[in-house]
């Protein structure tokens, strides 16, 4: 019913244009549905985690892309216009993510059985933890909005090259720090119901050595192969050479704070496992605040890159805290062998950042027509860079047997 009101208040320029607006409206409420589909989604994802089945959770949103590529190749033609069509296919996807999981629940014998009782305590606590946690998502958004409204008074192309930059960032982001989170979460769980706080900070240590692993090597690749990464997925139609090398200098700002990014999804479950969601939300708090300075004193000198560092330093100081405050409350307390795993891992990703260097050559033979030749190039980088990295580490002694753990 308030569809209209929300694409005033979201896109008030089309207010101008009665067909783009009822358009818009029309869209948004065939989309809106997908809300709730996703609410429920997440709440599956949640017990399948707490079984350990990440597997289907992982899966589902595949079924959103292909929702709307079906409806974008057989549908479109039978709409009036095509673009509802992929409107359709939004919700389409809601519905079979959440088909997929619910099956999953009944095989699991988790089905739930819907009864409004707002008295439980289980539910009272959940609707208590849910405040400081839709606060803490939401600081993500409120940083990303401003960062969007410095970058409109900057030259144009601005909050397109961070676009690029961030697209980029969320690769390894999503792919590492995502991924870790969701896995030591229902662990440090189950520790902490048992009252078992050494294997708590085992486990902890366990994914803090985990990210520094991937995650150096990741940062380090981002930062030199900046160029051959943007050229290969974004070099075409629009996006110039100019465009190239703004979006560059933001990559390379992210890239500074990419182990910060990835450090807060493992360190934050450290105090999300104990319920304790306060703490993590007025880190992010205090984080946004930093930030939204350091955009201050960075948007002169860097430009759009300075929003990029800016965000990038914000994380890594975010990670900081939240390792400061769980050593200090001696919720974690690192193992033996640190200083030796650092200067192996140092050590393998100074290989791996040479070879790289060397082998990738001059930037303006990354600029030349053809994608499959750049792609083709990219692809055996990234495998020579791979390879270096883990042979190196294997050569120095560091197994993968040695980061095997069983969920709790």
């Amino acid at each position: 019913m308030a569809a209209p009101l929300l694409v005033y208040i979201s896109a008030p320029g089309f207010a101008d244009e009665p067909a783009k607006f009822d358009l818009t409206v029309t869209l948004t409420r065939i989309t809106f549905p997908y809300i709730g589909f996703m609410s429920l989604v997440a709440l599956a994802a949640g017990v399948l985690n707490t079984w350990s089945r990440f597997s289907i959770p992982a899966f589902t949103p595949v079924l959103l892309n292909v929702a709307m590529i079906l409806a974008a190749t057989v549908a479109a033609p039978w709409f009036d216009p095509p673009v509802l069509a992929l409107a359709w296919g939004v919700l389409l996807g809601g519905v079979l993510q959440l088909g997929m999981q619910f099956h999953a629940l009944i095989r699991l014998g988790m089905f739930p059985k819907f009864t409004l009782d707002y008295s439980d305590p289980g539910v009272r606590r959940i609707l208590t933890l849910m405040g400081p946690a839709t606060l803490g998502v939401s600081v993500a958004q409120v940083s990303l909005l401003i960062n969007t409204i410095f970058a409109s008074f900057l030259d144009t192309g601005s909050v397109s090259w961070l676009y690029y930059a961030d697209r980029l960032m969320e690769f390894p982001t999503g792919m590492m720090g995502v991924a870790l989170g969701t896995v030591l979460l229902p662990s440090l769980a189950k520790h902490y119901s048992d009252k078992s706080p050494d294997e708590y900070s085992r486990l902890l240590d366990w994914g803090l050595r985990l990210t520094l692993l991937l995650a150096l090597p990741a940062a380090a690749a981002l930062a030199v192969l900046s160029v051959p990464l943007i050229s290969t997925l974004f070099l075409y139609g629009e996006f110039g050479t100019h465009d190239l090398l703004m979006t560059r200098q933001a990559l390379l700002a992210y890239s500074l704070g990419l182990l910060g990014l990835i450090m807060v999804k493992v360190l934050a479950p450290g105090f999300y496992a104990r319920q304790n969601i306060r703490t993590p939300v007025k880190v992010a708090i205090l984080t946004l605040l930093a930030t939204q300075a350091m955009n201050l004193a960075f948007i002169v000198p860097l430009k759009h890159a300075g929003l990029a560092l800016a965000i990038g330093l914000g994380a890594c100081m975010n990670a900081g805290i939240l390792f400061y405050l769980l050593r200090k409350q001696r919720i974690y307390t690192p193992q033996a062998g640190w200083f030796a795993f650092m200067l192996k891992v140092l050590t393998a990703v100074l290989l791996m950042c040479a070879t790289l260097y060397l082998a990738h050559g001059s930037d303006a033979s990354w600029m030349q027509p053809g994608f499959a030749h750049r792609a083709l190039k990219l692809g055996w980088m990234v495998i020579l860079g791979a390879s270096v990295y883990f042979v190196s580490l294997l050569l120095m002694g560091i197994r993968p047997s040695q980061f095997y753990r069983k969920a709790a």
